[in-house]
């Protein structure tokens, strides 16, 4: 999601893409996960429906990679995890990277 303000923490990405504050562009990149279950991969992740998720088969690190067809601004990055729901597959870790290609990823955030 790009937004032109910073998003306020706990905001609804949904509401906000609604009121035109930010707008949904991960629909303009390929995806794809280092494993995942049958049933459980790219479409439950992206599919706006809580009650699905992605679930990863294999071992760590279990990565998203999200890859733009050109170059692309992103200013906010909205990751939904339900620890209540399910503690097992909650990351403790998020690290977000950045790069122009898969062997260049820089990291630019890490979230605990």
């Amino acid at each position: 999601m790009t937004t032109p303000n910073k998003t306020p923490p706990g905001a609804d990405p949904k509401q906000l893409e609604r009121t035109g504050t930010v707008r949904e562009i991960g629909s303009q990149a390929v995806w794809s996960l280092s494993s995942c279950k049958p049933g459980f991969g790219v479409d439950q992740l992206r599919d706006d429906n809580l009650e699905t998720y992605w679930q990863s088969d294999g071992s760590q690190p279990h990565l998203v990679n999200i890859q733009f067809r050109r170059k692309t601004t992103v200013k906010t990055l909205c990751i939904y995890a339900d620890y209540k729901s399910d503690e097992s597959y909650t990351p403790s870790k998020i690290s977000v990277r950045v790069g122009n290609n898969f062997h260049n990823l820089q990291e630019i955030r890490v979230g605990q």
